[in-house]
This record gives C-alpha cells, sequence and structure tokens, in this order.
C-alpha cells in the first residue's frame, strides 16, 4: 500500500533527522552539557527533504487543494508526495526513542540518577513552555501558504502527537512514582542515618564510659600501688628503726661494758698499787735490818756485806716497778710478780742473814764458853761425847725397830740442796737485767720473758705438728737464734746473761704449768712434759733448774719434809711446805693438795717420757728416778692427807711404765704399800681426810687383783704425731 510505505519513508525520515539520532546519555551532566539543547534550536528540514521537493516541483500540480478539506481524488502518490515535504513543525520529542515499557521495573536510582531525573523534569517543564525565540520570531518574508498535509498526514501527525501526549502521561507518571521513591529512599536514608548518629553517639558515650572507667581503674590501681608501696617503706623504715634502736642499745650495753671494765680496772689497778706500795714498804723495812748498824756487833761486817748488796738490787728492782706505775699508768700483772719475787727474795735474804748472823754468835758465844770451860770440862768433854755416841747409837737402834725415817737421805738431800744453790746463782748472774734505770735492758728483759712464756702457754693436744712447732722454737730460743714474738725479732743472745734468764723463765713457766693447767686438767700433764723432756735432753741445765723449782714448790717431789726451825714463823714454815700464804691467809687444804697433785703428775709423766724425734742415748731423767722416789716416799713417815694423794697420782701416771720396766719387783712393791704402809696412813688420817685414802685403797685393790695397771688417760699415741 502506497500510504503505508509513506508512512514507514516519513518515520525513518524523522529517525534520520538529527533529533531522531538523539541518545539519552546519562552522563550527559557530569559532562555539562545541556539535555535540551536539541529542542530549544530552531526548526529545519532534513537533507533529505530537497529530494521530495524537486520531485514535487517537476510534477505539475493538476489540482489547488484546500487547506481545510483535501480532495479525496488524490492519488495516493500525491498524497504521500504531499506528506513528505510538509515543512509543519513537528516537536522534537517525537523523534526521541520511546521511552522503556512500563512492565519492566527500573533498577533503584542512585544519589546520582535521582539527580539527574530532577533535572530531566525541570527541562520537561521548561519544554512545555513556549520557546521565546520560536513565538518572538518575525518571519520577514512569509511564504505562500501551501497545505502540503494531506488527511493522512494529518491523521498521522494526530496519532504522533497523541502518541507524544501518552508518553509524556507515562513519563510524568514514572518520574512521580520516581520521586516517591526518590523521596522514600531520602527518608530511609536519612532515618538510617539518624540512627546510625545515634549508635554512634551511642558508641562515643560507651568508649567515653569505658575511657573514663579505664582512666579511673588506672587511678585507683596506682593509688592502691602509691599506698602499697607507702605501706612497704613504712615498714622498712619500721624495721631500720628497730635495727636501728638495737644497734643504740647495744652499743649503750657495750659502752657500759667498757665503762664497768674500765672501772673495774681502775679498782684493780688501785689494789695492786696498794699493794705494790706496801710491798715496797715491806722490802725497804727488810732491807733496813740488813744494814750493818742493825746487825750485832758480834758479827764481822765484812761477812754480811754481800747480803746488804742483795737487798740494795731488789730495793732498787721494786723501785723501778713503782717509777713505771709513777708514769699514769697502774702496775700490771707482770709487774706485781716481779715485785712480788722481790719481796720473796728479801724476805728469805733477811731470814739467811739472821740466821748466818745467829749461827755467827751462836758459833762466837760458844767458842767463848768452851775457851772458859776447856780446862775445866775436859772430863767432862769426854763424858758428854760418849753420851753423844750412846744417844746416836740408841736413835739408829730406835729408827731399826720403827723401819721408817723421819727426814730425807743425806744422798737426797744433798741432791736437794744442789739444785737450789745452781738455781740462785743462775737467779743471780741475770740480776742486772732487773736494773730499771736501763730502758734497754727492761725491754729486753719483758721480751725474753715472753717469748719463754708464750709457747709453753701454748701446749695443748691439738696436733703433734704443731708440738713440734713450739718445741723448735724454745730450742732456737735457748739455742740463742733469732725467734718471732709479738711480732718482733728477739733473741737471748743480745745480752751477757740472756740465756741464762731465758732458762730460768723456762723452767718456772713448766712447773707453773704443772701447778696450774695440769692440776685443772690433767691429761694436759703429757704434752708439756714431753716437750719438757726434749728440752732437757738437748739443754740439761733447763732439767736441773727444772727440779729446782719443782722442789721448792713442791718438797714433797724430793721426798723432803722439810723440819721447822727455831725463829721460824708458822706463816714461812707453811711456805717452805708449799702453802700459798699472803693477806687473805693461808689457802685452803684442798687448793693445796691440788696444785702438789699436778706438779707430782707432771713429774711422773716427764720421767717416763721422750721427745720423739731425739731418742738418742739414755733419757735425761728416766723411770730409775721415779723408782727412787717411790722407794724413799716409802721409807718415811706417812703425812696425812699429802701421802696418799702422792701415792695415787703418781701411781696412776707411771705405774704402768714401772710395771712395764720392773715387773715382779713392783708388784712386791705394791704389795708391800697394800700390806705394810697402807695401815699407817690411815693411822695419821683424820676421819674428814679419808677421801684420798680411799682412791689409793681402790686403786692398789683393783691393781693386784687385776695383776694390771692400765695405761694413764691422755697418753700420746703413735697417731697423735701423725697429725
Amino acid at each position: 500500500m502506497p500510504a503505508e510505505s509513506l508512512r514507514w519513508d516519513t518515520l525513518d525520515a524523522l529517525k534520520n533527522s538529527p533529533k531522531g539520532k538523539i541518545i539519552y546519555k546519562t552522563y550527559w551532566e557530569q559532562d555539562g552539557e545541556d539535555i535540551l539543547s536539541e529542542c530549544n534550536a530552531p526548526p529545519s528540514l532534513s537533507p533529505l527533504a530537497g529530494v521530495f521537493l524537486k520531485g514535487l516541483s517537476a510534477r505539475p500540480v493538476q489540482k489547488t487543494c484546500s487547506l481545510g478539506s483535501p480532495s479525496r481524488d488524490s492519488s495516493p502518490g500525491q498524497s504521500e508526495d504531499v506528506l513528505v515535504p510538509s515543512s509543519a513543525p513537528t516537536s522534537p520529542r517525537l523523534l526521541a526513542p520511546a521511552p522503556q515499557s512500563p512492565l519492566i521495573s527500573p533498577p533503584p536510582p542512585s544519589s546520582t540518577e535521582v539527580e539527574e531525573e530532577e533535572q530531566n523534569t525541570q527541562d520537561q517543564e521548561m519544554d512545555r513552555e513556549p520557546s521565546p525565540e520560536l513565538n518572538s520570531a518575525p518571519s520577514p518574508t512569509p511564504p505562500p501558504t501551501i497545505s502540503l498535509l494531506s488527511p493522512r498526514a494529518t491523521q498521522m501527525a494526530g496519532c504522533i502527537r497523541v502518541c507524544e501526549e501518552k508518553h509524556r502521561a507515562k513519563a510524568k507518571a514514572e518520574l512521580s512514582a520516581r520521586q516517591e521513591q526518590q523521596e522514600r529512599l531520602v527518608e530511609a536514608v536519612a532515618s538510617r542515618e539518624s540512627e546510625q548518629l545515634k549508635r554512634f553517639e551511642e558508641y562515643m558515650e560507651l568508649k567515653q564510659r569505658q575511657d573514663y572507667q579505664s582512666v579511673r581503674d588506672m587511678m585507683d590501681k596506682e593509688t592502691q600501688e602509691s599506698l602499697g608501696r607507702q605501706e612497704k617503706l613504712k615498714e622498712e623504715h619500721r624495721h631500720r628503726m628497730k635495727i636501728q634502736n638495737l644497734r643504740l642499745r647495744e652499743a649503750e650495753q657495750q659502752r657500759l661494758r667498757e665503762a664497768e671494765l674500765e672501772r673495774q680496772r681502775q679498782v684493780e689497778g688501785r689494789e695492786r698499787l696498794r699493794a705494790l706500795n706496801a710491798i715496797q714498804e715491806e722490802v725497804l723495812q727488810l732491807n733496813q735490818q740488813l744494814e750493818p748498824s742493825a746487825l750485832s756487833q758480834a758479827t764481822p761486817a765484812h761477812d754480811l756485806a754481800s747480803y746488804s748488796m742483795r737487798g740494795n738490787q731488789l730495793c732498787s728492782q721494786v723501785s723501778e716497778v713503782v717509777r713505771t706505775t709513777a708514769e699514769g699508768r697502774f702496775p700490771s700483772m707482770e709487774d706485781m710478780a716481779v715485785a712480788d719475787r722481790a719481796l720473796q727474795d728479801m724476805r728469805a735474804l733477811v731470814r739467811a742473814m739472821q740466821l748466818e748472823a745467829a749461827q755467827a754468835q751462836e758459833k762466837r758465844r760458844k767458842e767463848e764458853e768452851e775457851e772458859k770451860e776447856r780446862r775445866k770440862q775436859a772430863e767432862l768433854q769426854a763424858q758428854l761425847e760418849e753420851q753423844k755416841k750412846s744417844a746416836a747409837l740408841s736413835a739408829k737402834e730406835k729408827a731399826r725397830k720403827k723401819g721408817l725415817q723421819t727426814k730425807a737421805e743425806e744422798s737426797t738431800l744433798k741432791w736437794y740442796q744442789e739444785l737450789q744453790g745452781s738455781a740462785n746463782q743462775c737467779a743471780l748472774s741475770f740480776d742486772d737485767l732487773n736494773n730499771t734505770k736501763d730502758q734497754q735492758s727492761k725491754r729486753l728483759k719483758m721480751e725474753l720473758q715472753k717469748a719463754a712464756s708464750i709457747p709453753i702457754s701454748q701446749i695443748s693436744r691439738t696436733s703433734g705438728s704443731k708440738l713440734r712447732e713450739i718445741f723448735d722454737k724454745i730450742d732456737k730460743l735457748l739455742s740463742g737464734r733469732s725467734v718471732q714474738s709479738g711480732g718482733k725479732s728477739i733473741s737471748a743472745s743480745q745480752h751477757p746473761h740472756g740465756l741464762s734468764f731465758v732458762s730460768y723463765k723456762l723452767a718456772e713457766k713448766f712447773v707453773k704449768q704443772g701447778e696450774e693447767e695440769v692440776a685443772s686438767h690433767h691429761e694436759a700433764a703429757f704434752p708439756i712434759a714431753v716437750v719438757a723432756s726434749g728440752v732437757w735432753d738437748l739443754h740439761p741445765k733447763v732439767g736441773d733448774l727444772i727440779l729446782a723449782h719443782l722442789h721448792k714448790k713442791c718438797p714433797y717431789s724430793v721426798p723432803y719434809y722439810p723440819p721447822m726451825k727455831d725463829g721460824t714463823s708458822v706463816e714461812d714454815y707453811q711456805r717452805i711446805l708449799g702453802y700459798r700464804v699472803d693477806d687473805s691467809g693461808v689457802e685452803a687444804q684442798d687448793s693445796f693438795l691440788k696444785r702438789m697433785s699436778g706438779m707430782i703428775r707432771l713429774y711422773a709423766a716427764i720421767i717416763q717420757l721422750r721427745w720423739p724425734y731425739n731418742k738418742q742415748g739414755p733419757a735425761p731423767h728416766g723411770l730409775n728416778n721415779g723408782w727412787r722416789w717411790l722407794a724413799q716416799m716409802l721409807n718415811m713417815e706417812p703425812l696425812a692427807d699429802v701421802t696418799a694423794t702422792l701415792l695415787f697420782d703418781f701411781l696412776e701416771v707411771c705405774g704402768h711404765a714401772l710395771m712395764k720396766q720392773y715387773q715382779g719387783q713392783f708388784w712386791k712393791l705394791i704389795l708391800l704399800i697394800k700390806e705394810e704402809y697402807f695401815p699407817r696412813i690411815e693411822a695419821v688420817t683424820s676421819t674428814g681426810q679419808m677421801g684420798s685414802v680411799m682412791r689409793l685403797k681402790q686403786f692398789l685393790e683393783s691393781s693386784l687383783r687385776r695383776k694390771e695397771i692400765p695405761p694413764p688417760k691422755g697418753q700420746l699415741s703413735s697417731s697423735f704425731w701423725r697429725t
């Protein structure tokens, strides 16, 4: 059909027109392009319109058709020709592509799409208004009015317009729906954003509360920690204060103790000073008795000059001790010992002088009496001699009947006196060391005395190597070699009489150890005795001095019972017997027996021991001296409490060695003691003195029953010397 072909041609022409080629792009607004620019442009014909106009101008117009009612006789070809070159303005919207079917639901618009739709809506509203350019554009020369539209074209234009109206209404409805949807979306987004803002604010409040709570917890924790540190510091402070208070209290107590010790030292020093003054006074008084004017005119002065000289030396010795105390210090125990020894020597010197003076006076008196009566008493003298002989015979007969002696044998007494004389000569030889005016001699004397006394005081049962060190030190000192004492080097050869002084002090210290240490600890006798035996073996002079000091302090070790001579006071006689006598009186019997026991035990240990590193030759003072002492002791009348004590101590220490040496003879001697001598001991012992007697009786009975005497306790074994 021609009309159908024209219709499609028209649509193709519209499609190929510039407005028909408009493509809707969502990014136009973003690129800055105006979507309605083509709609606002002035209308123009398509380039294809010229073709139709040329065709129309070539044809002759046969009929003139009015604008109002086209001719029905027009052929379809003419109507089609007339329709194509129509210059009637058409809306550009007719050339736009048809909107999408409403049946297809568009996707939910984004915010950008919402803005574009709003912009399109505004553009459509602007399109509805007539363009001022079209309305106001003057047409300078209006063309001739020619009706080019056929009824069909008019109908087609109407259909197009109706279609445009439909599409416009549909677009408006969709735009309204879009706007409502967008508003709902905006409301939903706003509501969601509001809720999110609320949640965010709640979250921020929660974070703020949590931060506040954490800060507060941290502050509380720090507060608790600071309180704990404060409590700890307080506790440490209290502990330190407590320790400080304890230290202060201890310091105060120490100060009080030191003050008390100082006070006691001052008191003891004053007591010693008073005693020293009393000793000096007594020495001076005794020295006055040594003056020749105080003696009898009958005594020759030259015979007593030595006593006066010795008395002056003793006075000088005591004066030197007193002079040292005048320098602001109290006398020491050594000073008191020196002064006391000087006093004892002075007393002995006065007694010896008095005895010699009395003897000289008595001798002179006897000589005078003999001279007067020599002629008259010739017959009487012969008679007296006869009486003396008969008296001697009767005394010997009486002693033979009793079987015991009342004094020591002549040989023993002579030996005793020789030892005492040697000791006195040794003491006189180093008398110049007692010169207190010479400070150098005084210091040398003190150093030598310390060097001799300290090693002996260190003797103990610790080890054999230690004992050997002590022995070597004593041997060096006695040999004149240098030894270390108190951090100083000292030698006995520094003074001409230094060796005599050292030997005398060593012997005195050995005996003193027996008197004090062995008396308290019986086992100490063996280490002291073995060192003394070794020194005795190498230096016999020291051994003789040991015996001299031992006999002087314990005459029962001779054995010797000193008789009481005429003119001797009770105190002096007690001193001769070995008792200690001072201002407080005579020492107790128990203390006296304890000291005698210690010295007898030391003597019994010395005679049976030898220094293990020097066994060449005979023993310096062997077991034969023990047998001699025991035999002479049994030949003398027993003394109450003394004889039983000394026999028990001697046999307990030395009995095992004597048993091994003499065997059968020893057991005969023990049986003699048990059967004959022990009853004599019981006869002279009172009821309160039976303790020592019972110990001796049990020892004798046990030994005879077992036929054995056990080794003494504390005896040094071979393993001791390997330590």
